[in-house]
């Protein structure tokens, strides 16, 4: 999938390694800057991403395990937990409305 309305997204899943740690922070730092727009925020490991996910966040590094455990999603891969653009971008369109691009 390359892209996905603002509006249709009611879940975002972070992924990491292990489901902890970098994950949960960036997980609870967009659940409270998405609060307010109806999208719940999870965190999971790579190959636990659960089947409601509309958008999954992970590392770049790694991407290809979130295609192949969750085939069919928009993956958004970043590179820093915090202050990452297109993490940034993610949250912007979601409160503004519009197209989420991977």
């Amino acid at each position: 999938m390359t892209g996905i309305d603002s509006k249709d997204i009611r879940k975002i899943i972070v992924a990491c390694d292990a489901g902890m740690g970098s994950s949960v922070m960036l997980a609870t730092q967009l659940r409270k800057q998405l609060r307010d727009t109806g999208v719940t925020v999870e965190h999971t490991p790579v190959n636990s991403i659960p089947a409601d996910a509309d958008v999954v966040l992970c590392h770049a590094g790694l991407a290809a395990r979130a295609r192949a455990a969750a085939p069919g999603k928009l993956l958004v891969p970043f590179q820093i937990f915090l202050g990452d653009p297109a993490v940034t971008r993610l949250v912007d369109t979601i409160k503004k409305g519009g197209t989420v691009h991977a």
